[in-house]
């Protein structure tokens, strides 16, 4: 079984004897209900550095007042067996009082403007601040030399890159790409919800962010497009937060086909919310 640790001094014990041996060390963090998306992770941060840990925290401050903290699936038997076989050198398996020793209602906040704003961050406010709350501790608590996060969550992906640059934390954001079911769905610890009959219908999404992709490229006006996506998703049963054509860093393009964009969804079938999104340019738009 993968070596694990929960409290800081632990990890920074562990830590220091890497470092005196002078290896560079990736941090990969997770909430936990791990699956081979989040596998991924561990074998490009292999890729990227010496020594691999692996945080699993589901962290309270980025639930709001009617989302799923209380029933997010907490697995960290599984999530240390499946760790280790992914080549996981430590799990950093730390309580909510080692994470916030002060009370999570005491804790010092952590905002980044703008970014965090948009999209996610108009539908579920605060969500980001305890995202970067959370990974800022992690980033001070490790001190890694480099982080990898999915694609997957790809504004969250944003907030990161911004806070570490404007913070100054010395470490490397290393993106790891999405990883699909054989039909496209993306992987998601919150797939295991879903019906056998919302589980079919799920794969709509990709469907549809494909259908933008190509309509995309052929100069069609982004808003309408945005529009006649949700039609379809709608009429195939979902209740859609958003759909967004936007920049790499998510601001809005002008109109028309123009290079480095990607497209952004978010949508409830049934009682699970999903979110996809994908790089019309990258290798997974084909």
């Amino acid at each position: 079984m993968i070596r694990t640790v929960r409290t800081v001094a632990e990890l920074r014990a562990h830590l220091a004897g890497w470092r005196d041996q002078g290896h560079r060390i990736a941090l990969v963090p997770t909430m936990g209900n791990l699956h081979a998306g989040h596998h991924s992770l561990i074998e490009l941060a292999k890729q990227n550095a010496d020594k691999v840990v692996a945080s699993v925290f589901v962290n309270p401050t980025q639930f709001g007042p009617s989302e799923d903290f209380s029933r997010y699936p907490r697995t960290p038997e599984a999530d240390a067996e499946g760790l280790a076989q992914a080549g996981c050198d430590l799990l950093f398996l730390p309580s909510v009082e080692t994470m916030y020793p002060l009370g999570a209602e005491s804790a010092v906040r952590i905002r980044v403007p703008g970014v965090a704003d948009v999209l996610e961050g108009a539908h579920r406010p605060g969500h980001f601040d305890g995202v970067a709350t959370a990974v800022a501790r992690l980033f001070n608590m490790v001190h890694p030399d480099v982080a990898i996060f999915g694609r997957k969550d790809y504004q969250q992906l944003q907030v990161i890159r911004h806070m570490t640059k404007d913070l100054a934390f010395a470490i490397d954001i290393v993106p790891g790409p999405t990883v699909r079911e054989p039909d496209g769905l993306a992987m998601s610890s919150r797939n295991q919800y879903l019906s056998e009959d919302e589980r079919r219908v799920a794969v709509e999404i990709i469907r549809n962010l494909r259908t933008l992709r190509d309509q995309t490229a052929l100069g069609l006006p982004p808003a309408g497009l945005e529009q006649e996506a949700v039609e379809r998703l709608t009429a195939a049963g979902f209740d859609v937060d958003y759909v967004a054509i936007r920049r790499a860093d998510l601001s809005v393009p002008d109109g028309g086909s123009e290079p480095g964009l990607l497209g952004l969804v978010a949508a409830r079938l049934g009682r699970t919310r999903l979110i996809d999104n994908l790089d019309f340019d990258g290798v997974d738009a084909r």
